[in-house]
């Protein structure tokens, strides 16, 4: 009989005879196993410190001040809670499909569907946020070396094509309000410049963000040929990147000026939680690790480690970052694309801001490059199961990496740097990765149910939540009642009242989480988890919201008319 359930699940015995044996004709090559315990933590330190550290902590301190730094520890704690919860799966199902597989095993085909289309919008989407950042910072420091020698790359190839033309029209009602040219932000004037002196091909503007082409197109061609060459080229990438963060700790030590840690929180909470998701952005990433499970040479005992080390380390090295930025300048300098290179501008050490500048570019190499392996891991895995098309679980014959997937995914993030706006992608990617936190917490409170395989797993440790989750849901309630209408306003101060209403649906999904947890005893680091990542995914917006939800739609009209018919678990048993 055919399995008609849209939740039919898999076993974890099923999932790893798929991985040992492939069940796709074709799929005749394993996958290398190259990655050992510092290889993982390598990967997990690149993927985590790059746009974030380099580009979008500065707007988050410009909003929030010195108390950004708080920020950072609060989504390190919510990270460590889906962490924990990952490094458990990662161990008792030691494959490619990371918390699609995870999702598929604890709550059936639907919400694995559901997860592998949503971890598009953290590793494919999400790369074309790096891709764009890193443009931007090779972009300045190609035309501030070539300025002396006549030499710059134009506008036109360094953006996209609706920035150029909305900067273009903005600009230019500017001009015809009498603004000066010279008065407008740098960002708009490069816009209006690239829509003005573009070539024209039949009559349109040929506009092209060449150098996030560039380097999308060189390391989609090193993961092609092979993981070992990419976890090499990686590690020596985090290397040169953590020894520029910590030169940057040591030497901005000295430039600490503490009286700019006063205010420390200028703009109360609402300031703070408004750089939530450039936060949480900084932090995507470390779950990518659990992508390369087939290629490590002792999974089970390894995935953990590795996952739960590089967020421990990079933590530390966000928070200490934090408090030198605030610490050099004031918070209002910081709202910069590239704010550690602006204070060592700022304090005139020359020499800093150009190993700041070059560092940069590496780290989100670094970045592009682990995210570009992880996707086609995703793409394949999903292939395994029926939901894609065979040819996405092809392996080469010579690199025995997922070859057309590769391919695939670098387009993916190649053609959206055409049309797409950086500032639009960021949000979007936190909210989808979030998402993906959510049911791989769940999924953890979920699986217990589970027979134990007897083998032994790394566990997330059990502490019951039964009295904890509502001590800590009255004291948040005491808070907010007993400083009203003083702290209440910095949780519901959004532009549009529906983003209050989003405030409102968590407090009472979380009032709920909370009887649950009463009367079932959960544990408490996946409740935790649950209701952390819930937090921030309100402060998103409610546009973004949208966003995610038509993505979801559209993902879901694909399963109907493909997936749910040629999943293997359809197949006549």
């Amino acid at each position: 009989m055919q399995e008609k359930s849209l939740f039919r699940k898999k076993s974890i015995a099923d999932v790893m005879a798929q991985a040992r044996n492939g069940q796709l004709e074709g799929e005749t090559h394993s996958l290398t196993k190259a990655l050992t315990v510092r290889d993982l933590t390598a990967f997990g330190v690149a993927a985590i410190v790059g746009a974030g550290i380099f580009s979008t902590i500065g707007q988050a301190a410009a909003d929030g001040g010195p108390a950004v730094s708080l920020l950072f520890i609060f989504t390190g704690l919510a990270c460590a809670f889906s962490a924990l919860c990952y490094a458990e799966f990662a161990s008792i199902a030691p494959v490619s499909g990371s918390a699609y597989t995870y999702s598929y095993i604890a709550f059936g085909e639907l919400i694995a569907w559901i997860i592998g289309w949503d971890l598009l919008l953290e590793y494919g989407i999400g790369n074309v946020v790096v891709a764009m950042s890193w443009s931007d910072y090779f972009t300045g420091f190609f035309n501030e070396i070539g300025i002396s020698h006549g030499v710059h790359i134009p506008a036109y190839l360094t953006t996209d094509y609706r920035s150029a033309y909305q900067g273009f029209h903005q600009v230019k009602d500017s001009l015809q309000h009498g603004v000066s040219m010279l008065k407008l932000p740098a960002p708009l004037q490069n816009s209006y410049a690239a829509w003005n002196d573009a070539p024209r091909l039949a009559g349109l503007p040929f506009i092209a963000n060449l150098p996030a082409i560039a380097i999308t197109i060189f390391i989609t061609w090193l993961v092609y040929i092979g993981i070992k060459d990419s976890k090499n080229a990686n590690n020596v990438m985090v290397v040169i990147k953590l020894a520029v963060i910590l030169l940057v700790i040591a030497v901005g030590a000295f430039y600490i000026n503490t009286d700019n840690w006063t205010p420390f929180m200028p703009n109360k909470l609402a300031g703070v939680m408004k750089g939530a998701a450039a936060v949480f952005f900084a932090y995507i990433g470390f779950d990518a690790i659990s992508t390369t499970a087939e290629e490590c040479k002792d999974p089970k005992r390894d995935l953990p480690k590795g996952i739960i080390y590089s967020l421990v380390i990079c933590t530390i090295l966000y928070v200490a970052v934090s408090f030198v930025l605030t610490g050099m300048t004031s918070y209002k300098n910081l709202g910069v694309g590239d704010p550690l290179a602006e204070i060592f501008k700022l304090n005139h050490i020359k020499w800093m801001h150009f190993v700041v500048s070059v560092s940069a570019i590496i780290a989100m190499s670094s970045v592009l490059l682990v995210f570009q392996v992880g996707q086609p891991r995703i793409f394949m895995a999903m292939s395994r199961d029926g939901l894609l098309p065979q040819k996405f679980a092809t392996l080469h014959p010579k690199f025995r990496t997922p070859s057309f997937s590769t391919i695939i995914t670098g387009l993916i993030v190649i053609v959206p740097t055409f049309f797409m706006k950086e500032d639009e992608l960021t949000n979007l990617t936190s909210i989808g990765t979030l998402f993906a936190f959510l049911l791989v917490c769940g999924g953890i409170l979920v699986i217990k149910k589970q027979p134990a395989d007897g083998e032994k797993r790394f566990k997330v440790p059990y502490v019951s939540g039964r009295y904890i989750v509502p001590a800590l849901f009255l004291v948040t309630v005491g808070i907010i009642a007993g400083f009203f209408p003083k702290v209440l306003p910095d949780f519901f101060q959004f532009k549009d009242p529906s983003e209050d209403s989003i405030m409102l649906i968590f407090i009472i999904l979380s009032l709920l989480l909370t009887i649950v947890t009463m009367i079932k005893k959960l544990s408490l680091i996946p409740v935790l988890g649950l209701i952390s990542c819930g937090y921030i995914m309100t402060g998103l917006g409610a546009t973004n919201w949208i966003r995610f939800i038509l993505w979801m739609v559209v993902g879901l009209g694909v399963y109907f008319l493909y997936g749910r018919k040629k999943s293997k678990l359809n197949e006549v048993r």
